[in-house]
């Protein structure tokens, strides 16, 4: 996804050409080519309305005729016509020398013109600029006034145009940095001075926001990591905990925004409360954690199950099987082909566990051991840790694993 551009401008291309013409002639003299003189000239340039957009449409034509300059006749003749290309630029070739008026014509009208003198062997570039104080003051008031506030609105779109295309090419690179972060989980600082750089130049746009919200999230881990190599309990480094908060307003900041436009999208509001529960259980914030993915819900239900499921997983590794068990139960009901949620609830049940006094056997409480073997069935890493640990429990309580159910689109 990118930001979206302002109505985008035309931009002027100055295109060169030169024509050559001459005759052929027999062998040199002395072994010296003769220089062959041209016959013609060229003329070449760019035409500028007085908005300073490129002019895209009409000719330019070239008359002797002295009167032409201020007529607009339609059956006027001219002795060349040279259209304007899709960047307001032309190209004359092969005019022959003399002192002509060059006119720029639009649906029967002339725009503007020059007195230009073309002598044999030329390659002129002359330039149409309407928006130069000589044309403008020849303008009504109204006129001028119309065209001065489009040319204020054309340099306003410029500008943001061009903050747009930075923007998304920090969203690029931002991307790309942290997709390569994570798995090591680096520094990513820079990225977090970009963004927040970022949202400064365009703080109503929610995507920054949202993205903001994604580099501190990845600092914060990369300072837990450290924090963790060093001995030392990650929540009680201030930069830790200040990252996490700064990452769930970023969140919230991206959620309102999108709500607040013109086209909201309840699954951009949800991702973001999705991203804000997983701050903040990570933040050992559970309760707000919890409120967050219930909101991510309320706002995409067609996503409930992978919401619910993320609920699951930070409450599990948060070490509150209960409330794990509750999310996953409601993960595997909106939508039951996510084999992570069976894993959950099969940790959390088999906590639950008794043993029998008579075989000293440990004793599954109802839907552990089927929990377990639904798992295994969706799974789509049959040989990974989770698929380990739940075969090594079904052995343990003398069950037999069962592969034969084929599982239909799996999701994780």
């Amino acid at each position: 996804m990118k930001l979206k551009k302002a109505t985008p401008l035309q931009k002027a291309k100055i295109v060169l050409s030169t024509a050559v013409a001459g005759l052929l002639f027999a062998a040199p003299l002395c072994g010296q080519t003769p220089t062959v003189p041209a016959t013609t000239g060229t003329l070449h340039g760019s035409v500028t309305d007085p908005t300073g957009l490129p002019v895209t449409k009409g000719d330019i034509k070239f008359t002797t005729n002295k009167t032409a300059a201020s007529s607009e006749e339609k059956n006027l003749k001219f002795d060349y016509d040279f259209p304007l290309d899709a960047s307001g630029n032309y190209v004359a070739t092969g005019v022959k020398p003399g002192d002509y008026y060059v006119i720029v014509y639009q649906d029967g009208k002339h725009l503007d013109y020059q007195d230009v003198v073309i002598k044999a062997g030329d390659d002129k570039t002359v330039n149409f600029d309407m928006t130069r104080e000589e044309y403008l003051k020849e303008l009504t008031p109204e006129s001028r006034k119309a065209f001065e506030e489009a040319r204020k609105k054309n340099a306003e779109a410029l500008s943001v145009n061009k903050v747009v295309n930075n923007l998304n090419a920090t969203l690029g690179k931002v991307r790309a940095d942290l997709a390569a972060a994570a798995p090591t989980k680096d520094d990513v600082s820079k990225d977090v001075a970009d963004m927040l750089a970022a949202t400064q130049a365009k703080p109503d746009e929610g995507l920054l926001w949202f993205v903001y919200g994604d580099t501190l999230q990845s600092q914060a881990e990369h300072l837990v990591k450290a924090d963790r190599a060093a001995g030392t309990v990650p929540l009680s480094d201030d930069a830790v905990t200040k990252s996490y908060s700064e990452a769930v307003d970023a969140y919230k900041k991206a959620a309102d925004l999108n709500a607040a436009s013109k086209k909201p999208d309840m699954t951009i509001q949800s991702s973001a409360y999705n991203q804000m529960g997983n701050v903040l259980a990570k933040a050992g914030k559970l309760t707000d954690s919890q409120a967050a993915f219930e909101n991510a819900v309320k706002l995409a239900p067609a996503n409930a199950g992978m919401y619910f499921g993320n609920e699951a997983a930070v409450l599990f590794n948060a070490n509150q099987p209960e409330a794990a068990l509750a999310a996953a139960e409601k993960a595997i009901a909106a939508d039951p082909t996510r084999p992570d949620p069976y894993f959950i609830k099969g940790q959390a049940l088999i906590t639950k566990a008794t043993l029998d006094p008579k075989t000293n056997l440990l004793v599954a409480p109802p839907g552990c051991t089927a929990a377990y073997q639904t798992y295994l069935q969706l799974t789509t890493d049959p040989n990974g840790a989770n698929a380990q640990t739940a075969k090594d429990v079904l052995t343990g309580l003398g069950e037999k694993i069962d592969t034969s159910y084929k599982a239909g689109k799996k999701k994780s």
